[in-house]
């Protein structure tokens, strides 16, 4: 147990590129899915069925080899450079887990009562504002608990993005072990600990949100 300090301090230097990507897969995940759910429920068929190939496409293939596409494949097939790893791997993970979130605003919405609208348009609203002002408010509070989760979720997919050369915490950690394999399981252990305190928040964030969602929602 003495070279727990050491290890923590390796393994430390890759928090700020976990948080960071943390953050910002977050922030984009959930505008491409509110982009995408409300695209969905459209009474366009373009644009409904435009997006609903854009979330099949990305709910059915896999994370890694999307990670592995934006940042091998593109450049080599099309010499398109997405800038730097850390935004390869931002759009990749947005782009996968806002498909998947875009499934929970588009059935929130749905699950809106029916007679909601129809009172709504008795009242003369634009369709504008009765999304603004009657539908989104109950969706919203309906797809709270599910989105906390998904917030979880994206935490758990930053572990992938040493695979395309970040320097992360599971990075760093890998880096440790190989040079003192004796220490392997203490490494590991200390990386499950140091990823369930930085889901903590997320955690409290998404119980929070369950009791939120059940005060006041129209059944």
């Amino acid at each position: 147990m003495s070279s727990l300090p050491d290890i923590f301090s390796a393994v430390a230097q890759g928090l700020g590129i976990t948080l960071q990507v943390l953050i910002l897969s977050i922030i984009c995940a959930s505008i491409i899915a509110f982009v995408a759910g409300l695209s969905r429920v459209n009474t366009n068929p373009l644009v409904s069925g435009f997006t609903g190939f854009f979330v099949e496409i990305f709910r059915g293939t896999s994370l890694i080899v999307q990670l592995f596409w934006f940042s091998y494949a593109l450049p080599g097939l099309f010499n398109i450079h997405l800038g730097s790893d850390v935004w390869v791997a931002v759009l990749a993970i947005s782009l996968n887990y806002g498909a998947y979130m875009s499934e929970i605003v588009r059935g929130s919405i749905q699950a809106v009562a029916a007679g909601q609208t129809e009172a709504s348009i008795a009242l003369n609203l634009s369709k504008f504002q009765r999304m603004r002002h009657i539908i989104l408010p109950q969706a919203l509070r309906m797809m709270l608990p599910e989105y906390g989760n998904y917030l979880i979720q994206i935490l758990k997919a930053t572990s992938l993005v040493s695979l395309i050369g970040l320097t992360d915490l599971l990075y760093y950690g890998n880096i440790y072990r190989s040079t003192h394999l004796s220490e392997s399981p203490l490494v590991y252990v200390l990386l499950l600990v140091m990823y369930f305190i930085i889901a903590l928040p997320l955690i409290f964030f998404t119980r929070k949100m369950e009791i939120v969602s059940k005060k006041g929602v129209a059944s």
